[in-house]
């Protein structure tokens, strides 16, 4: 539902924040994977994608350019309160135009499934074909012409994906190529797990938690360490030096930074082992130059767990002969997705 209740707050000189109990916000230290923002005229909206309500928060900075809107997405009451200054006050949310503010979330929506989708082969979630999105954010886009601004106002432009992800079936486990030692190589420890998706674009690593493997071996006197991705199900070859991912491999003694190259499903590296690699390492998967670095990672595994889980949700409702229609309606690109996968 658009409906709910609102606290509208005067934050600094200037700015305001409307926003529903517990919401993540563009004013927090940090954002979780789980939070989508659209950028307005005079503000900004944000959503978490596993919230049940669907009322965004907005911090405005230019009251005058945000007050059509306000008064769209939240309603008369709201938009008096703010034009009057009532700051502490708590409104009751009844949107003046309710398909504007459904739109707004489902741009927003979009725009967040663009960035954040867990495709992955591993976990047999399909990938969203690009096209779709991006044809769909062009229609909200149109549709939430009042309100959207800056960049969020523009279609994104990416390629349509060409060929359907595989089955998990179909696939080779990272782990499989970890684990194939050769003859005379001691296999000193080993292990298994996820990567951060901030830290690389999409579209380059398979989502899954199991999705990173790695071993530490013992070759005629030389202690090494292997790392195996799993890519994404539409990376190919020739993939352009500058968007290919490297691995972090570290110890509580040291680190090594490790070059990535892709063969066949997966992306693969080896080097030299740290200090303390015996004892099992850490692997940090990231492009150089992208995303964060040294932010908390919020919500971490779990967030990520979350999203797979909304993912398959959104999935088996798009499979439905009748998806609904409301704010948190499947995209047509998820409808398209659940077709093609007989999972769902």
């Amino acid at each position: 539902m658009t409906t709910g209740t609102v606290r509208i707050d005067r934050v600094a000189d200037g700015v305001w924040i409307i926003a529903p109990e517990n919401a993540p916000s563009v004013l927090d230290d940090a954002a979780g994977i789980d939070v989508t923002v659209l950028e307005v005229l005079g503000g900004h909206l944000s959503w978490s994608v596993f919230a049940e309500h669907t009322v965004p928060v907005a911090v405005i900075d230019d009251v005058d350019s945000a007050q059509n809107w306000v008064w769209a997405v939240f309603g008369e009451e709201v938009a008096l309160a703010v034009a009057e200054g009532e700051t502490g006050s708590e409104v009751t949310v009844e949107p003046a135009r309710p398909r504007v503010a459904v739109g707004a979330r489902r741009l927003a929506f979009a725009h967040w499934a663009a960035r954040w989708w867990p495709t992955s082969t591993v976990d047999a979630i399909p990938a969203l074909d690009a096209g779709l999105v991006n044809r769909e954010i062009a229609t909200l886009v149109e549709d939430c012409d009042l309100l959207v601004d800056g960049d969020d106002a523009l279609a994104p432009e990416g390629p349509t994906l060409a060929d359907r992800p595989g089955r998990a079936d179909d696939y080779a486990l990272a782990a499989g190529a970890a684990t194939a030692t050769r003859p005379g190589t001691l296999v000193l420890t080993r292990g298994i797990t996820g990567s951060d998706w901030r830290r690389y674009p999409p579209g380059l690593v398979d989502c899954s938690e199991r999705a990173v493997s790695w071993e530490v071996v013992r070759t005629s006197g030389n202690t090494a360490v292997r790392v195996s991705i799993v890519a994404a199900p539409d990376v190919s070859e020739p993939v352009p030096d500058h968007v290919r991912p490297r691995a972090l491999i570290g110890t509580a003694s040291g680190a090594v930074d490790v070059a990535l190259r892709l063969s066949g499903d997966v992306w693969f590296g080896e080097s030299a082992a740290p200090p303390g690699a015996e004892a099992g390492v850490s692997v940090d998967v990231y492009l150089p130059g992208f995303g964060v670095n040294g932010v908390a990672d919020v919500g971490g595994s779990d967030a990520r767990e979350r999203v797979r889980a909304l993912a398959r949700l959104r999935l088996r409702r798009a499979a439905e002969p009748t998806p609904d229609d409301g704010p948190d309606a499947p995209l047509l690109a998820e409808i398209d997705a659940a077709a093609s996968d007989s999972d769902f």
